[in-house]
């Protein structure tokens, strides 16, 4: 009687933790520390996401390339064997060319102008570019606006750049762009640039500023130049395979969530900006604010414009630049 006592108890117990568990379980990768807002906006998608489905969907995040590097992300994500990916608009065209255009040198005029495109119709035209390579995009997080740091020297004109060798996103228009304000640039991935620039192979990068802080890479560039000359989104894409098997209002709620994330870590970047610059420069960078973009502008905007038109139409570039 003690023994089926027990046997009652541990059956009981397992049929509680069963009706507990998530009915679906998700993996999430991204390529960045847990100090980046990118990786809030992922915790912010999980728990909104279990809160909405009562538990019954979960969301586990692996930072830092836990799951490869962006490329490799991306493509788990297509093949299935990872179910959520956020990475740079750049590491998408290869299959999407058009994600180019949300990450060209200058399109953007301010914030809002980006935020209204990206989660607009012109936005959500580039996501549904995805479905065809078995990915289901979700929404634009933030990268945030790119700045130019080196070891060099400071860069408060066009030709301070001329000469540096720079890594550069995989976008080709970052690369022509680069080369047309004289730098040598060559792509890489976020995981081994640290190393490249404590070696030399590299004398610059740039990224957004949170970015260059959560990387750590202020502990191996000297020279900051806050530039903002692109806005670099982030693209949130999920299996399409996963996302379609699950019940509708999931999908909904999935979708929702991801859109108030973006949301979330917009505001919470705004809010960071000025301590982040504060603690680069505390670190022992020499900051170099206020710069006039507008040479820099005249060198690359108009020739990146005609390229992208040459391979892509000017539809898009033309409803960017329409939009208010």
């Amino acid at each position: 009687m003690k023994i089926s006592r027990i046997l009652l108890a541990c059956l009981m117990t397992a049929i509680g933790s069963s009706a507990l568990a998530a009915k679906f379980n998700l993996r999430m990768g991204h390529a960045v520390n847990t100090t980046d807002g990118q990786h809030a906006a992922a915790m912010k998608l999980a728990e909104l996401v279990k809160q909405r489905t009562n538990g019954d969907v979960e969301i586990t995040i692996f930072p830092a390339n836990q799951l490869g590097n962006d490329a490799a992300m991306i493509n788990g994500t297509r093949g299935g064997t990872i179910d959520i990916v956020s990475s740079g608009a750049s590491n998408f065209n290869g299959i999407v060319p058009n994600t180019a255009a949300m990450e060209l040198p200058f399109v953007f005029r301010s914030a809002q102008h980006a935020y209204t495109v990206l989660d607009g119709p012109i936005g959500t035209g580039v996501l549904n570019e995805l479905s065809p390579h078995g990915l289901k995009g979700l929404a634009y997080w933030e990268n945030g606006w790119r700045a130019f740091t080196n070891n060099k020297r400071p860069v408060t004109k066009p030709e301070d750049l001329r000469g540096l060798k720079i890594r550069s996103t995989p976008n080709p228009y970052h690369i022509q762009a680069f080369r047309l304000l004289g730098m040598n640039p060559a792509p890489m991935a976020i995981a081994e640039l640290y190393t490249a620039l404590e070696s030399g192979a590299f004398d610059a990068q740039e990224h957004p500023i949170n970015v260059t802080w959560s990387s750590k890479f202020f502990e191996v560039q000297k020279h900051l130049t806050i530039s903002n000359h692109v806005y670099s989104p982030l693209v949130v894409a999920m299996n399409r395979a996963k996302f379609e098997s699950l019940p509708a209002n999931i999908q909904k709620i999935i979708v929702d969530a991801a859109r108030e994330a973006a949301t979330f870590q917009r505001n919470l970047n705004a809010q960071n900006a000025s301590k982040v610059v504060a603690d680069l420069k505390k670190s022992g960078m020499q900051v170099v604010e206020n710069v006039d973009m507008a040479p820099f502008q005249r060198i690359v905007s108009g020739e990146i414009a005609k390229t992208f038109a040459e391979r892509n139409g000017p539809a898009l570039l033309r409803a960017i630049e329409e939009t208010k």
